[in-house]
């Protein structure tokens, strides 16, 4: 009986040495178990979506044109639908939209755009639209004043300047609100704002209906460059506070809501009267520029070459008005307005931003940024 008990022991020691032997020992691959997924992940297959149709874009390929994607009908539906627009095949920033407005950098480019489809349970989807034509440019703006009351006006300008003024600084355009509501529609895509606007200037001296006496206006007493302004003197000083003035009823009586948010284009041409004296012309635009400078709005200058010759002349770089842009009229067509893009600003440290030509009874505008 002792003897079997020893035999006994002896033998379970061997069997838990075998037992703990085999639990070490490596498995090999082909002896590997599958694991099967939990009872409930069985039979949830990930689907391919369908339908999933390549996408369609409408519109003109047109810089500041809506273009819009047509995804066509995805299923089983709901799919969620995301987009993304790519130009000559590189992805552009935030452009991320069923619809989508080239701007001027992608004129010459060809644009497509990816449409991804995602659902639970099925296989992210991605389709990409066959390219659009090369980007066309963008088209000209239009300026508009007085002189268009009544007419109909073009459709489709990338940008539009209206006139503030009836043809004197004093005075207001009948057809201000209507001109403005049209230029809203401007289509965009170039380096101009939608909307500014342009105002009248001139430098009467004591012959016009009203000229200043001090360097108070508006309520408040302006600081003055060229000195005291005092009554009878046609001077540099008074004709700094007449440009100053004549800004300042602009911005406020002329029905301009917002004024700080528009560029100001001063209008400077010789039929309007001016002093013989250049010096007091220049301290007149430059009260302009002051104003509106002093709301925060920018401005800019409008004349031909020759016309700024004979009114204001060579400003110094010490001047205000020596760093505004140019908008320079007097070409005769698209093509010669591009070519004046090249041409001097009106003042040395400024720089030609916009060119005008007129068609068909129409100011028409090139952008030169």
């Amino acid at each position: 009986m002792l003897l079997f008990d020893r035999v006994r022991a002896l033998s379970i020691r061997v069997f838990l040495v075998v037992v703990l032997m085999l639990s070490l020992a490596p498995i090999a691959p082909s002896q590997a178990v599958a694991h099967t997924a939990p009872p409930l992940l069985r039979g949830m297959s990930v689907k391919p979506l369908g339908p999933a149709p390549v996408p369609t874009i409408t519109g003109t390929a047109k810089v500041g044109s809506t273009l819009t994607s047509v995804p066509g009908t995805w299923g089983p539906a709901p799919v969620t639908l995301a987009y993304h627009w790519k130009a000559n095949g590189t992805a552009i920033l935030g452009a991320t939209a069923a619809t989508y407005k080239p701007v001027a950098a992608h004129a010459g480019k060809t644009l497509t755009v990816t449409v991804t489809g995602t659902k639970t349970g099925y296989t992210t989807t991605a389709k990409t639209s066959a390219a659009t034509a090369a980007v066309a440019p963008a088209g000209p703006g239009v300026d508009v004043s007085w002189p268009q009351c009544g007419k109909p006006l073009p459709k489709g300008q990338t940008f539009a300047i209206v006139g503030v003024n009836n043809g004197l600084a004093n005075n207001t355009n009948p057809c201000l609100a209507t001109q403005l509501s049209w230029a809203r529609t401007s289509a965009g895509g170039t380096g101009q704002p939608l909307v500014a606007l342009y105002v009248n200037t001139g430098n009467p001296g004591t012959a016009g209906s009203w000229w200043p006496t001090s360097n108070n206006y508006g309520g408040k007493t302006v600081a003055n460059p060229y000195g005291q302004c005092t009554k009878g003197s046609v001077g540099a000083a008074c004709s700094y506070m007449y440009g100053y003035a004549k800004a300042y009823d602009d911005a406020n009586i002329r029905g301009i809501s917002n004024p700080a948010s528009y560029t100001w284009w001063l209008d400077v041409e010789t039929e309007n009267t001016w002093s013989t004296d250049k010096a007091a012309n220049r301290a007149d635009l430059e009260g302009m520029a002051a104003y509106f400078a002093s709301i925060g709005a920018k401005t800019g200058l409008y004349s031909t070459s020759y016309q700024w010759s004979q009114i204001v002349g060579t400003v110094p770089s010490s001047s205000k008005l020596y760093t505004l842009q140019s908008w320079l009229a007097g070409a005769s067509s698209l093509a010669s307005a591009t070519s004046k893009c090249a041409d001097a600003p009106l003042t040395g440290g400024g720089k030609v931003t916009l060119t005008q030509y007129i068609a068909g009874g129409f100011d028409y505008n090139k952008s030169c940024v």
